[in-house]
């Protein structure tokens, strides 16, 4: 059964939304980020990253399509996916194994080439829309 919540938010609520997704991260392990340009995927992502205790900046890795953050508890994969063109691009980049190292999350920007791929069960869908100054975010997980 899939949830779906969502919550309207400014962006010094960010952190009710952090405290959801956090909740989650004990059965969930991979965290999907969609929505438009500057709707606020990297923001979400940094406040996920520091709550986890990633100290180093974190930054979308546009170019490089991966950066790897470590914490004394876990290994954090951040993936921006919008440049790959199929399901196979990233199979091919070797990311594939990434999504089910144990102790680890994987953070995934623009997901569509994969969204369809990825363990229903381990995967939390976080959708941004940005309204009037407010930021719109939808989870949606098994």
């Amino acid at each position: 059964m899939t949830q779906n919540q969502s919550h309207l938010l400014s962006d010094n609520e960010l952190d009710q939304v952090v405290e959801r997704l956090l909740a989650l991260t004990h059965t969930k392990k991979i965290f999907t980020f969609t929505g438009t340009l500057g709707a606020g995927k990297t923001t979400l992502i940094q406040a996920l990253c520091k709550t986890l205790g990633v100290t180093e900046p974190v930054q979308s890795p546009t170019y490089t399509y991966m950066n790897i953050y470590k914490t004394p508890e876990t290994t954090i994969y951040h993936f921006d996916l919008y440049r790959l063109s199929s399901y196979h691009d990233f199979v091919e980049a070797g990311f594939e194994e990434y999504l089910s190292i144990p102790n680890s999350f994987c953070f995934i920007e623009w997901p569509e080439v994969v969204q369809s791929t990825l363990p229903v069960n381990d995967t939390c869908s976080i959708f941004i829309d940005y309204h009037e100054k407010k930021r719109l975010y939808t989870l949606s997980y098994s």
